[in-house]
């Protein structure tokens, strides 16, 4: 049976909150039960745009990984509560309003923070995929971030399993902490910019850039070269922790150690990519 997923491209987005305002737009104010009752005003991120920064001044990066509910083949909210969870044939994951009142555990049910808690009602609440929405066969007839994206780093398809597998290999796909084993439905694209670090520097010579310099990266499985550019900058991507050799013209430079990458939060400086500096290759 066809299943709903969302494709995330990480490398798109770059924090306008269309979808975060039509979210709000969509559920504050508007009771779609059975799906959902209305969304708090305030408190509430039912699409939660989570911010990484890597790298040190002045060779930085910054993405945004829009974080709805994954809405998990596997739900751990669904383990810990399995009356008042309920996934769909069709894969999308809800909360029964009824079953779910007062049972303010859900909230910390989920370890993707995608559960929060509405006072007024007393009730879980959290990302429907806008079931009501698919479900009516209206326009847009699809969930409103997906709809309101202006970049379409937020995608949606209701596909077979067998061809969602097939684009998650030819577009080379990530989910959010994988070793939960949740079998998400929410996938990311250029997730490397959240999980990766990056090695960047430049060579310099007599004091000034220099252009064309191969540079080589080398160690913990990766052997890329690059050619600096008119700053003499390089830039290695996709990088895990672990130790590197950078070579400049195949001459040895330096030793690099890539620390361990940390957990990101809601804002995360990711001190874990490097910035070399501006490096000598005078006597090379």
């Amino acid at each position: 049976m066809k299943q709903h997923y969302l494709v995330i491209d990480v490398n798109l987005c770059f924090d306008c909150n269309n979808c975060f305002i039509s979210c709000k737009d969509e559920y504050v104010d508007n009771d779609w039960s059975p799906y959902t009752e209305p969304q708090p005003r305030h408190g509430h991120r039912w699409m939660n745009i989570e911010r990484n920064e890597r790298g040190l001044y002045p060779r930085i990066d910054v993405s945004y990984r829009p974080t709805p509910c994954m809405h998990c083949e596997d739900a751990p909210c669904q383990k810990a509560n399995p009356e008042a969870i309920v996934r769909r044939e069709d894969g999308i994951v809800l909360i029964d309003a009824e079953k779910a009142r007062d049972k303010k555990s859900l909230v910390d049910s989920c370890p993707y923070g995608a559960i929060y808690w509405n006072e007024e009602y007393g009730v879980a609440q959290k990302c429907t995929m806008c079931a009501h929405l698919i479900d009516s066969g209206d326009a847009p007839g699809m969930p409103r971030c997906a709809h309101s994206c202006p970049t379409e780093a937020i995608k949606h398809y209701c596909i077979e399993p067998e061809e969602m597998e097939q684009k998650i290999k030819d577009e080379k796909l990530d989910v959010v902490m994988p070793d939960l084993n949740t079998k998400p439905h929410v996938f990311y694209k250029n997730y490397y910019l959240f999980d990766k670090a990056f090695v960047g520097g430049g060579f310099i010579k007599n004091g000034d850039c220099v252009k064309g310099v191969a540079a080589r990266l080398v160690g913990n499985g990766v052997d890329e070269t690059q050619v600096t550019n008119y700053f003499g900058d390089f830039k290695f991507d996709h990088l895990d922790p672990g130790e590197y050799s950078l070579y400049a013209d195949d001459k040895l430079v330096q030793k690099v150690t890539v620390p361990q990458i940390g957990v990101t939060d809601t804002v995360a400086i990711n001190n874990n990519s490097l910035n070399l500096g501006n490096i000598s290759i005078d006597s090379l």
